[in-house]
């Protein structure tokens, strides 16, 4: 089972928000979060929805793994990531539980293959 360190997580939101520059009002407007929700979130006094995840990534242009697990993409498949993260934001969110669940596990599951994933390793 994992654990999400919410300490951790807004640490990291903070630290990426700085990078670009944003103020946490800033974000809060951008993302349509109520005043000092934000804040409460980097201060591990509130945990966020998938949904409010979804919106801080698309804002900080950053993928949920990066917020969660501090693991930073490097190069296209950062990009990649991103608009990924863009996209899912979009879906209902049954949609984007069945999407955030897909990298668990494709993880959990590295041993099942179809007959064209095999052959392209």
């Amino acid at each position: 089972m994992m654990y999400t360190d919410y300490k951790e997580l807004g640490r990291r939101i903070s630290s990426r928000r700085r990078k670009l520059g944003l103020t946490q009002a800033q974000v809060n407007e951008m993302a349509g979060l109520s005043d000092k929700y934000l804040s409460n979130i980097e201060r591990a006094v509130s945990v966020p929805s998938i949904d409010v995840l979804m919106k801080l990534c698309a804002v900080l242009k950053t993928t949920p793994d990066e917020l969660l697990l501090g693991t930073e993409s490097k190069g296209s498949i950062g990009n990649v990531g991103r608009i990924a993260a863009m996209k899912v934001e979009k879906l209902p969110r049954e949609k984007q539980l069945l999407a955030l669940s897909l990298p668990r596990w494709s993880v959990r599951s590295s041993t099942w293959r179809t007959p064209a994933m095999r052959s392209a390793v």
